[in-house]
């Protein structure tokens, strides 16, 4: 059977609906830049803080020019969002509060944005230099006082991406073209003091003598970080961060009995 002479102008009408249904089709994203933590060594309840916390983040728009908040998009750590209470630095001591870990996966947000090259509007240390970044490299939040807050500077929306598998925490942002600037950063270690003091606490005299681990003790530092742009691996710019200071976390034993 031959085709008639309505076959090319269907076979047009047909080209043309498709590149229509194209059109209509969200542009190709690239991912501009990533950055991930370990959460080994972590408990249990701050892995399912630092997850639940990268769920709300997990596919956030930010519009052009937009600021983003991380406060305003996690919103408030309490039992009724699922949060638990796990480890938190307090007056010199770990102790349980809710929502300890998410500051972990505020830590992978702000470095993700630092190497996508996006200002930094808002942005806190920690009391005590955290494990899983370098010192300087941390984003304390505690809502609603504390927030990580920064903007798109791009003409085009980022999109955030943010999982937590097994060990890794990971947060990605994806937008239209890759900035034609990379940003890399650079902490200086002005001064580091440790070892952390040793105290003792006993717990009742049981006679036996046993010592626990109630608090792992922290380095301390001062920190100085940069973030440096270069094209082509050149420099073109060099930006001052922050200037963080940490003191040291005495290590705390626990003793049933006498002190050793």
């Amino acid at each position: 059977m031959r085709a008639g002479p309505l076959a090319p102008a269907l076979a047009l009408l047909a080209v043309t609906a498709l590149l229509g249904w194209v059109a209509l089709l969200p542009p190709a994203e690239v991912s501009i830049a990533g950055y991930a933590t370990s959460l080994s060594g972590r408990t249990r309840n701050q892995r399912h803080n630092a997850e639940l916390a990268a769920n709300s983040l997990d596919g956030a728009v930010i519009p052009p020019g937009a600021i983003f908040s991380f406060n305003r998009s996690v919103k408030s750590w309490s039992a009724d969002q699922g949060y638990r209470k796990a480890p938190v630095s307090y007056d010199g001591e770990l102790v349980p509060a809710f929502g300890g870990g998410v500051c972990q996966t505020s830590t992978t947000l702000y470095n993700a944005a630092l190497r996508a090259g996006l200002p930094i509007i808002e942005r806190h240390h920690h009391v005590f230099a955290p494990h899983y970044v370098p010192p300087g490299s941390d984003a304390a939040v505690a809502y609603p006082s504390l927030d990580l807050r920064f903007r798109n500077p791009y003409p085009w929306p980022l999109r955030i991406s943010a999982s937590a598998e097994g060990d890794r925490l990971e947060v990605r942002l994806f937008g239209k073209n890759r900035p034609d600037l990379q940003a890399e950063i650079e902490p200086q270690i002005l001064a580091a003091s440790e070892p952390y003091r040793i105290t003792y606490t006993a717990t009742g005299e049981d006679g036996s003598g046993r010592i626990f681990t109630r608090n792992p003790g922290r380095a301390g530092f001062r920190v100085v970080t940069y973030r440096i742009f270069s094209r082509a691996g050149r420099t073109v710019r060099r930006e001052r961060l922050s200037d963080d200071t940490y003191p040291t976390m005495d290590r705390i034993l626990q003793v049933t009995g006498s002190r050793p």
